[in-house]
């Protein structure tokens, strides 16, 4: 785990809904860090730091590829 970094942050667990499955389309190796405690207590989102897209730094320029693509497509945003 020392050779993944986080990639981007998100506040609530709907965001990463369609980024989970684009990734894993994609073949990527990743996890969200804090999601579980995100999903259960949703108020303790902000004292953790958000829910953190963590990736394997060989994969960062893809995952950047993939979150640009979904911020400039018409009909999905991540907000």
């Amino acid at each position: 785990m020392d050779q993944f970094i986080t990639a981007a942050v998100f506040t609530y667990p709907h965001e990463i809904a369609i980024l989970r499955h684009l990734l894993q389309d994609a073949g990527l190796t990743f996890y969200f860090e804090n999601e579980t405690m995100a999903t259960f207590a949703p108020m303790y989102t902000y004292a953790l730091g958000g829910i953190r897209l963590k990736v394997h730094k060989n994969d960062l320029d893809t995952v950047k590829e993939i979150l640009n693509q979904l911020n400039t497509d018409s009909n999905l945003k991540i907000v």
